[in-house]
């Protein structure tokens, strides 16, 4: 017998891969539009929402049981479609812990607990052995991760806790804690230089990272990681999303510059 919700419409990425993941693919009416993960998705299932807004009349008509979505940044959304009857789970999720519980929460609402709990294990493994790994470093850099440019927004929480997994420190610890983008936002772009990174990552959310732009910001010349060329773009679909590809491809890749760098400067 199938337990819980067999209708379920995804408004970000996350859901969809974990439902994925647990082989509860078929449960899924819906899904985002910036869904790239997996590839399949994208062929298989309607595409019905961006982030800030949804086709309301085409998400009413897959008939759904059940609607995913992330952050207060969907609560519009979420209003009108518990307007018209349906139930919707809007999760707030900001830290690594808080991905691995919802993908156990997750799996738990489509009767898969079992195996949800068994794959967040197998993540947290993963984070431990490149932790294990990092604390071998001969150097930890400091490290300033950039979501967004026009202004400037610092990386949010799991980004910052990821960073100092895999080996650096994230130079905006005290706004990483703050959960809203809007309290991220750098009135003083010269903090930075301030605060002199030694590696600059950009993950602009929707369009390409920069470096170029970045490193000619007047007075950021002052910078190690402009001066040393040390500016990377990681992918925001694989970081950006707090769900499954942060805790692998995402922290895979911060990994491996963090590790490049640290082997240079020894």
């Amino acid at each position: 017998m199938t337990r819980g919700p067999r209708r379920i419409v995804c408004l970000t990425e996350e859901p969809t891969e974990v439902l994925y993941a647990l082989g509860e693919q078929d449960r899924i009416v819906g899904i985002s539009g910036f869904t790239v993960r997996p590839p399949i998705a994208r062929k298989e299932k309607p595409k019905v929402s961006a982030f800030t807004s949804a086709k309301i009349g085409e998400i009413l008509k897959l008939e759904p049981d059940f609607v995913v979505g992330f952050s207060d940044m969907q609560a519009d959304i979420a209003a009108e479609l518990v307007r018209h009857g349906v139930e919707v789970w809007i999760s707030n999720h900001r830290s690594v812990d808080g991905i691995l519980d919802y993908i156990r929460r997750l799996g738990a609402l489509v009767g898969a607990s079992a195996r949800a709990d068994e794959w967040a294990g197998q993540l947290e493994a993963g984070l431990d052995a490149i932790e294990d790994a990092a604390a071998r470093l001969p150097r930890r850099p400091k490290v300033y991760f950039e979501e967004w440019d026009e202004p400037p927004i610092t990386g949010i929480r799991w980004v910052a806790e990821l960073v100092r997994i895999a080996g650096g420190d994230d130079i905006f610890p005290e706004r990483a804690a703050e959960s809203l983008a809007k309290q991220r936002i750098l009135e003083d772009p010269m903090e930075v230089v301030r605060r002199a990174p030694d590696i600059i990552m950009g993950s602009w959310c929707g369009k390409k990272f920069r470096p170029e732009k970045v490193a000619a910001r007047p007075g950021w010349d002052a910078i190690p990681a402009v001066r040393d060329g040390e500016l990377h773009e990681i992918k925001s679909p694989m970081i950006l999303q707090p769900g499954p590809a942060a805790l692998t491809d995402g922290i895979g890749a911060i990994s491996a510059i963090i590790r490049d760098w640290a082997i240079r400067h020894a």
